[in-house]
């Protein structure tokens, strides 16, 4: 009896539960059953110190324990710090005990997983081990292959309860033997190369496992599993059409090594095919990236490389974004093929082993361990799929996605099924742990072979959860269907276009075919694949309300990036600068407040004419209301996709930091009618000024660039950069209006615009962007107009802006001033101190005489207003 509880004890149970369980059931699958219902939750573990049941887990900071020299013995199971229980992580939570539920639902009136823990704020320390795989030659296939290591096996768990189930499983299917388990005293020796072979496919794998797992005693001739110990009994099934049991799905500890070794062959071929060293593959720190690109921060995760500045340093000399108008292309089919193959091997390979993930909605009836899901199961999922999973949910092209679908359906399908079972699907919430730093430490050596072991630090990190990355996929996959949609005729009365209608449009006739009801291609093929990610969003969290409660997904959803109007955020600036830039941050930057960077809006003018004859067409508050009035109900596919696409990435990636931040506004039944607003960058005579901007994407984009037009320009009086004119051009190659590489068509797009505006026009010295200035950097004339734009800002960009908050932007623009309005009081000091006591000039080319110290131009006026109201903010009262 005694094996059959150390079984149930390896499995999650106590041994007080085990033993309880097996008096009433015999068969230890059954017990397993109904300890895991609950039916056992009342027996209380009674220990002795002598006790053969007290099993001691290896230690949370050594994830494997090779066999080191005698000399070395001391350091086997060396550990940093003290055991207490709390140190092993259980299904659903990093504190709690282990749960393996056999498919009961949890009372929903309660919320039983209230320890699941959501913060991402974990930091884990764990020394791994990596040896040199032994390589043996198998008969069956008649090649040579590596065996899994301990190290490998392990690599990647920061969870100590994780690290003890992988450590038990690997070491009980590795070594020893499996007695008969009818007592006869026949044994059959296990070895490494029975599960652990690393064979080139995942399907020949199992084939193998197939022969080898069903043993036949010499003795008794009875036949059992080699995984478990446990007899094979004929499945029974009053079903008629009820299929064999695959040999595989008979025990735990067999699903427990399948999808170890099948995950395992996943995340080698994704590392492979996408360029990495597949046993390195997580050892790129997040340190490292950040070096990269401290100034523009992905909302928030650190983890993604930005294109694009922000602090407005820029080469002398010159503005510009864009790439070679005569870009090569030539092998570009050829590195879409290459993809396509990629993704079609991850794909399948994925297919095959998603095969033995639990599932209780599997074709045919559940299986056993489906019901009784080994603890090694999540930690395999943890650490390897969530590799796999996080990097291609960071993906910010939803068109790449789309071409890639063979790839991201089986992706979806792996996070339904996860989310369907309760040992499974607090998964779907708990932060992903990855790698921040990696530290090298000694090698040694170790075993028989004296074969080198090396011993590296790895600090993990919490990061977004697999619910938390699918959500901002899902809210670009809204975005890109609000894209395709937001063109199509609003009414079902066909209405015939006007000439000027006509000629605007890319029809090179003049005439305009307006679709009826279908989409192109390609359209189509996006839309479907954005409703695919809106299903598989619904289905997961259908699912986790049934198996986790109403609570749980209602804690879940708190934690979740929403498209939130700015001004349902409100935080706290705090009493200090660090407590204020962090408030900030959580205001513009947090992916639970995408409203506040980004947000649909209504733009138009509301209509006062009661005449049913008068043209019913809406009016906009924007500068090419006209040019937008003249494309209502227009529907040209090609601009639509572009515009899909342009919004899907501007939703999660529009850059925002303390030191600048881009904000957009998009109509909410117009998404060609778009609005900006840029936040003055640090270290330039723009710092914390809001510059407003008018944006259309005409009938030709993106094959044509956007119109910009630059508004703060107090009423058409101030040109704030020679490449921001009065009247409100905006000269930037981009856009066509300035010399230098230009709009490349299907590639360039609205976000480098809007990044080019914000680092290279709103720069530290702006008086060199004029071409005949470009060499003079820090003459007193380059001083003198930054002086000048300081002065204009302030009157303009800040107090202007404050006191008469242009909408949009009203809530953004009162929010980004109280929450820096410490800040900027010193902001404002400094500028004073360093004003040169000239008069503004509204096109700082002419630059103002010094006046005498008597007289005043006005600069100390706007800063004691700005002051004021600053205060005012800060204390809550309105300002208007």
């Amino acid at each position: 009896m005694e094996k059959e509880v150390q079984q149930l004890v390896e499995m999650g149970a106590t041994a007080a539960q085990a033993r309880a369980a097996l008096r009433q059931y015999k068969d230890v699958m059954q017990a397993a059953e109904k300890i895991f219902e609950g039916r056992f939750d009342d027996v209380v573990e009674e220990r002795s110190e002598d006790s053969p049941m007290d099993v001691e887990p290896p230690k949370a900071t050594r994830m494997t324990t090779p066999s080191y020299d005698e000399d070395d013995d001391d350091e086997v199971m060396d550990d940093e710090g003290e055991d207490d229980d709390d140190e092993f992580a259980g299904y659903d939570s990093d504190e709690d005990p282990m749960v393996v539920t056999s498919g009961t639902r949890p009372n929903v009136e309660s919320d039983p997983y209230a320890g699941i823990f959501f913060s991402k704020d974990r930091r884990e320390e764990v020394i791994e081990v990596e040896e040199e795989p032994e390589i043996v030659t198998l008969p069956d296939i008649n090649a040579s292959v590596k065996l899994m290591t301990q190290g490998q096996w392990m690599k990647g768990c920061p969870e100590g309860g994780e690290q003890s189930f992988l450590f038990a499983l690997y070491s009980q299917l590795s070594e020893g033997t499996c007695p008969c388990p009818q007592g006869c005293g026949a044994t059959i020796p296990r070895k490494k190369s029975d599960f652990f072979a690393i064979y080139p496919q995942f399907s020949t794998y199992v084939e193998s496992l197939r022969k080898i797992v069903p043993q036949t005693c010499k003795r008794c001739h009875t036949e059992f599993c080699l995984a478990c110990g446990e007899s094979i009994a004929p499945e029974k099934s009053s079903r008629p059409d009820a299929q064999p049991q695959d040999i595989l799905f008979h025990c735990s500890n067999l699903q427990g090594v399948v999808l170890g070794v099948g995950l395992y062959m996943i995340e080698q071929m994704f590392s492979e095919q996408n360029g990495e060293s597949a046993e390195n593959n997580k050892d790129k720190s997040r340190t490292t990236k950040r070096r990269k690109t401290d100034t523009v921060a992905d909302p928030d995760d650190e983890d993604d490389v930005y294109y694009g500045a922000v602090k407005g340093k820029k080469q002398k000399g010159g503005i510009g974004y864009a790439g070679n108008q005569k870009e090569d292309n030539s092998g570009q089919a050829e590195a879409q093929a290459q993809q396509l193959a990629k993704d079609q091997n991850i794909g399948t390979l994925l297919s095959e082993v998603r095969t033995y993930l639990p599932s209780l909605h599997r074709e045919g009836g559940a299986r056993t361990s489906d019901y009784l899901v080994h603890p090694t199961a999540l930690a395999h999922l943890r650490r390897r799929f969530n590799y796999v999973c996080s990097s291609l949910l960071r993906n910010d092209s939803l068109a790449d996605m789309s071409d890639r679908s063979v790839l991201y359906f089986e992706l979806l399908e792996w996070l339904e099924t996860i989310s369907n079972h309760e040992a499974l699907a607090s998964m779907m919430a708990m932060p992903i742990m990855a790698i921040a730093s990696v530290k090298n430490f000694t090698t040694k050596k170790a075993g028989k072979s004296n074969s080198p072991i090396r011993e590296r630090t790895i600090i993990y990190e919490g990061s977004a959860s697999p619910r938390e990355l699918l959500e901002g996929i899902a809210i670009q996959a809204q975005a890109a269907i609000k894209g395709l949609e937001g063109m199509r005729k609003v009414d079902d009365t066909p209405r015939e276009l006007t000439e000027e209608q006509k000629r605007l449009t890319v029809d090179p006739k003049g005439k305009s075919k307006e679709q009826e009801g279908a989409m192109s291609d390609e359209n189509q093929k996006l839309y479907s694949f954005c409703r695919r990610i809106q299903s598989t969003v619904a289905n997961i969290d259908k699912a986790l309300k049934e198996v986790k409660g109403e609570a749980f997904v209602t804690r879940l959803q708190a934690s979740l990036p929403k498209m939130t109007h700015s001004s349902e955020v409100y935080v706290q600036a705090g009493e200090t600068e660090e407590s204020a830039m962090k408030a900030y941050m959580e205001w513009a930057k947090s992916a639970r407040f995408i409203g506040a960077r980004f947000e649909y809006c209504d733009l138009s003018v509301p209509s006062t004419s009661k005449n049913a004859n008068e043209d019913e067409t809406p009016s906009y508050k924007f500068s090419y209301n006209t040019e937008a009035r003249m494309l209502a109900n227009s529907d040209i596919p090609k601009r639509s996709l572009a515009i899909a696409k342009e919004l899907a990435i501007l939703t999660m990636n529009l850059p925002v930091a303390w030191d600048s931040s881009i904000f957009l506004r998009v109509d909410e039944t117009r998404v060609d009618i778009i609005k900006a607003m840029i936040t003055g960058p640090e270290g330039t005579p723009y710092y914390n000024g809001c510059y407003l901007f008018d944006i259309f994407l005409g009938p030709s984009y993106n094959q044509a660039p956007p119109s910009v037009k630059y508004i703060t320009t107090n009423g058409g009086k101030y040109r704030f950069n020679p490449n921001l004119y009065a009247d409100g051009k905006v000269c930037l190659s981009l856009l066509g209006t300035w010399s230098g590489p230009g709009w490349v068509p299907g590639k360039s797009t609205l976000l480098q615009v809007l990044i080019s505006i914000q680092s290279m026009i709103l720069c530290d010295e702006p008086y060199l962007n004029e071409p005949g200035w470009a060499s003079s950097g820090g003459t007193p004339q380059s001083r003198a107009y930054s002086a000048n734009v300081r002065r204009m800002v302030v009157r303009t960009a800040m107090l202007g802006n404050l006191k008469n908050p242009p909408e949009p932007f009203g809530e953004t623009i009162r929010t980004h001033y109280r929450l820096k309005a410490k800040s900027i009081r010193a902001q404002l000091d400094l500028w004073l101190s360093e004003d040169d006591g000239k008069a503004t000039m509204g096109d700082g080319a002419g630059l103002g005489a010094a006046r005498d110290g008597s007289s005043d131009n006005g600069l100390k006026k706007d800063i004691d207003e700005m002051k004021r109201l600053l205060r005012r903010l800060e204390e809550g009262e309105d300002i208007d």
